[in-house]
């Protein structure tokens, strides 16, 4: 009658995002050993590291893979953009003076953004064939997508003239996953960029001149 009752306990990894999880390194995210990753992010998509504590990836499969093709096209744009920024501080100028055209930078030399200002001097033009541009890839995304169907791979717009994705599956999976963490490197160096030139008010080729001029 006073025999103690059977003492039980469970034990559950620490989880920033869903419910407790068990003891299965399966379970964990690879970027934070130490926490459970998100149930979505299972390894299955290149570049997958179990890391999402803001809950961005969504609730189920369909706005994860939304959420991933919107992450691969910023990350594409921020690698012509991290290109692109630098190369207009340390060329547009002269370029356009050998042309006889008036530079597009700022008055200290800055590339033209929402924060250093001059984006009024860029030609309507440009944005035309921007917007163009930017329309034809998102159709082309979306006949791939009908086309493909359960096939589909977010991102893919039909454009790969150099044949640089593999066949193979596992190298196609290695590609992607370097093309996934370049463009997410890239929209960190475009964001550092721009809070460096909001800051000092200097071209970052001038701020940081050992990454953009010869030694």
């Amino acid at each position: 009658a006073f025999a103690p009752a059977p003492s039980t306990h469970t034990t559950t990894q620490l989880n920033l995002w869903e419910q407790p999880s068990g003891n299965n390194d399966k379970d964990m995210s690879k970027a934070l050993p130490f926490v459970a990753r998100p149930k979505l992010l299972d390894g299955s998509l290149p570049g997958d590291a179990g890391f999402d504590p803001f809950g961005f990836g969504g609730a189920d499969m369909a706005e994860l893979t939304k959420q991933r093709e919107a992450e691969i096209k910023h990350g594409r744009l921020a690698m012509l953009a991290v290109i692109g920024w630098p190369a207009a501080e340390l060329y547009d100028k002269p370029i356009a003076d050998g042309a006889g055209l008036p530079s597009l930078l700022t008055s200290s030399g800055e590339s033209p953004s929402l924060l250093n200002g001059g984006l009024e001097k860029i030609y309507p033009a440009y944005w035309i064939q921007i917007i163009l541009v930017a329309g034809i890839i998102e159709i082309e995304g979306m006949k791939m997508k009908e086309q493909k169907k359960d096939e589909y791979i977010p991102g893919d717009c039909n454009f790969d003239p150099l044949k640089l994705m593999p066949k193979d599956k596992k190298k196609m999976m290695k590609m992607q996953t370097k093309e996934i963490k370049h463009g997410r490197i890239a929209m960190m160096a475009v964001l550092g960029f721009v809070v460096q030139e909001a800051l000092y008010g200097i071209p970052v080729v001038q701020e940081t001149p050992i990454f953009f001029q010869p030694l």
